[in-house]
């Protein structure tokens, strides 16, 4: 058989050959930009040869800090169909973050959005290794010593034609970090292999399942683990795709979406609750909408329901970790979600195990709470700059959380291993009470922490951001009788008006641990 390298630019040239007028659309604040997959792949060859007009040699990294917009999207085929190592930088961290990041990757050259430079600005003079920036979406500024391009003005006065995927399928094409959400910050790289095959699984049919006549409108960050692998997904299936620049507001959603025909989008549960809010306040529907994938934080059985009640679409649930590429496991299309906080199913190509916490299997892994470990060509095996691999004996990766697998081969997360609360000398288990908690159907998000207790070591408390006031606390708690032990149940409960929110859009329980030790959250004492 002929030798095919998989590398992540043959999805930008097959959807140029094959669905070269199918559009990517950028849905900025103030504008709609319109390009065909054809002249975006052209534009984005000719960058190629700009970034190696700069000096950049591959294996080198480029930085990203930018937003969901057509020259992002890009970027990332320019750098990556020439062998550069694309570094996707979250603009939601604290500039001491983002230097370290930068710093650790050794980027070369940083692309910036013109809105980001200030940013910019305060993380410049921490960074070391950065000797170029190119500024897009904008005009550019002054930025100290570093020499500064405008996008529009490289690309024209250094853009060529350029070949692409002249390497080996194993070198790296793109970096992520962690959330650090449970700890420092972690980069995990990602292979032109690793990503093209973790393209054909969120392909599936029983996945993704993208086709040509779909229109995507993709709402999670291109900084969050590749946009969750669309960006490579949406052009390999031909799809149109909708980007919404830094535009997440519920009303600018469900403009575009009603606009553009969206039929499938893509994101975390606090990005559709604001388009459902959008709704109820104005009132209206979007007719050609189907489904709806969520991921990041388990969403409550109530919540999905108003989304699919409200949007007239189907809600798939996933779940996912950067060190997976990041999608593990989704939900079919269109069956009926399984209550309770289901994940759905792993696609082929990547493997699940339980174990006990001494990390051995468990004999029985079908509805038996254990820790879970994943195995595949999508999967970490070692971090970034690290001396050893994240592995166990076996080959597979210790994702950190406590899960079920039901008879139908159906994950459900049942929260994380270091979340957990020891309580007079036993286990409790957050993630249980939040799911009971989160059915009720003015409670928007849940979450359960520990706090210090001198009698038991420690005690859970209640945290909810509801709809509205839920009257008497007590009213949450007693969800809970007849359902967990009792000493499980939380006696102090706190309403919070936001819950704060990781840059991954997972509920930050090292925020609210540290808020609720500081007196930042107060908390009512119950039973």
């Amino acid at each position: 058989m002929q030798a095919y390298g998989l590398t992540v630019d043959k999805f930008l040239d097959h959807a140029a050959k094959w669905f070269r007028d199918r559009e990517v659309v950028e849905a900025g604040e103030q504008s709609v930009a319109r390009i065909g997959y054809a002249a975006l792949r052209e534009r984005s060859n000719r960058m190629s040869g700009a970034l190696i007009a700069l000096g950049l040699r591959p294996g080198d990294r480029i930085g990203t800090l930018a937003w969901n917009t057509q020259r992002h999207f890009e970027v990332y085929y320019a750098a990556m169909g020439v062998g550069l190592v694309c570094l996707t930088l979250n603009p939601r961290l604290t500039p001491a973050h983002l230097a370290a990041m930068i710093d650790e990757a050794e980027d070369r050259v940083l692309v910036v959005s013109a809105d980001l430079l200030p940013l910019w600005r305060q993380v410049a003079p921490l960074c070391r290794a950065v000797e170029q920036v190119i500024v897009i979406d904008g005009a550019a500024g002054p930025v100290g010593t570093v020499p500064t391009w405008q996008y529009d003005a490289l690309l024209e006065q250094h853009g060529a034609p350029t070949a692409w995927g002249d390497f080996d399928e194993n070198a790296p094409a793109g970096l992520c970090y962690t959330s650090g959400t449970t700890g420092s910050p972690k980069g995990v790289v990602y292979t032109h292999r690793s990503n093209y095959l973790h393209t054909l699984r969120a392909l599936q049919a029983d996945a993704l399942g993208l086709t040509a006549d779909d229109v995507l409108l993709l709402g999670v960050p291109m900084f969050h683990a590749n946009g969750w692998g669309l960006p490579f997904a949406a052009p390999a299936a031909g799809t149109k795709l909708v980007l919404p620049g830094r535009a997440l507001d519920g009303a600018s959603l469900a403009n575009s979406m009603r606009d553009e025909g969206v039929t499938v989008a893509v994101g975390v549960q606090t990005v559709w609750l604001g388009v459902v809010d959008h709704l109820d306040a104005t009132g209206g529907d979007l007719p050609a909408l189907q489904r709806i994938v969520i991921g990041g934080s388990p969403c409550p059985d109530s919540l999905i329901r108003r989304m699919e009640d409200r949007l007239g679409a189907h809600v798939q649930t996933s779940w996912g970790m950067t060190e997976l590429s990041p999608v593990g496991t989704i939900a079919p299309p269109y069956r009926p979600a399984k209550p309770g906080g289901s994940s759905g199913r792993p696609s082929m190509g990547v493997d699940l195990k339980l174990t006990d916490a001494e990390g051995v299997t468990l004999p029985s892994q079908i509805g038996t709470l254990g820790h879970l470990k994943v195995k595949g060509a999508s999967v970490i095996d070692r971090y970034f700059k690290a001396d050893e691999d994240a592995l166990d004996e076996e080959g597979y990766f210790d994702t950190g959380d406590l899960a079920t697998i039901d008879a139908d081969g159906n994950l459900t997360i049942r929260g994380r291993a270091k979340d957990l609360i020891k309580s007079g000398g036993e286990w409790i288990n957050p993630n249980e009470i939040e799911t009971i908690v989160g059915r009720h159907p003015d409670v928007r998000h849940v979450a359960v922490i520990g706090r210090h207790d001198d009698k038991w070591g420690e005690r859970p408390v209640l945290i909810v951001e509801t709809e509205s006031e839920v009257g008497d606390p007590r009213a949450l708690i007693e969800l809970l009788r007849g359902k967990v032990a009792a000493w499980w149940i939380p006696d102090r409960v706190a309403r919070v008006r936001t819950m704060p929110l990781a840059a991954s859009g997972k509920i930050d329980k090292m925020r609210l641990r540290a808020d609720y030790a500081a007196g930042t959250i107060a908390s009512a004492r119950v039973g």
